[in-house]
């Protein structure tokens, strides 16, 4: 396997669609092509997913990148965990879209799609601020999570959908999520299909 530290490209802060096209171009897809994503397309999309707004900075959300085999320029196979400042960290090893496409009721767009970008919230770290209230604000964080990756997909030229409908049990075991852990988007990621 690959080192353990990723370094990424940086992210462009300067793209050719605006808000306003993103917005209104916005679409869920479910099919999508057997085309590589460019290392530097999924640094964007991750980066756009990290930018969310988070409750008192508790910042209770990880972000996973599950890749395929020949499906990301430069990276091999497996989950990755997006570590921040631009890196990644191999989080667990293989092939898992099969896997996440079961775990995800059967769905098999997911195994289809290069990549899925899931995420997962510790909810420990904004409730012990803010007692049971705090379980409202990681949902609205992950909310933003999604659109803002909605929109990054849109104004890359690439598809995605969030998908909820999973077994959380089966998607835990699948990501290797430590027990505090919970699974609550994901979002297959490529280019659009037919």
């Amino acid at each position: 396997m690959q080192d353990s530290v990723i370094t990424l490209p940086r992210p462009e802060t300067g793209g050719t669609v605006s808000v306003e096209e993103a917005v209104r171009r916005r679409r869920s897809r479910r099919s999508f092509q057997p085309e590589k994503l460019t290392l530097r397309e999924l640094s964007q999309l991750l980066w756009a997913a990290s930018t969310a707004p988070s409750a008192g900075a508790t910042y209770p959300l990880d972000i996973f990148a599950v890749v395929g085999a020949r499906c990301v320029e430069k990276l091999e196979p497996a989950v990755y965990q997006y570590l921040g400042e631009y890196s990644l960290g191999v989080h667990a090893e293989g092939d898992r879209r099969e896997p996440l496409a079961r775990a995800a009721l059967g769905q098999d767009f997911v195994a289809k799609a290069p990549v899925s970008i899931a995420v997962a919230a510790t909810y420990e770290r904004t409730t012990a601020r803010y007692g049971r209230r705090g379980q409202r604000y990681v949902h609205i964080e992950v909310g933003h999570v999604g659109q803002n990756v909605y929109l990054q997909a849109e104004a890359l030229g690439l598809g995605t959908v969030a998908v909820g409908a999973f077994e959380d049990a089966a998607v835990s075991r699948v990501l290797e999520l430590p027990s505090a852990m919970l699974p609550l988007y994901i979002m297959p990621v490529g280019h659009v299909g037919v």
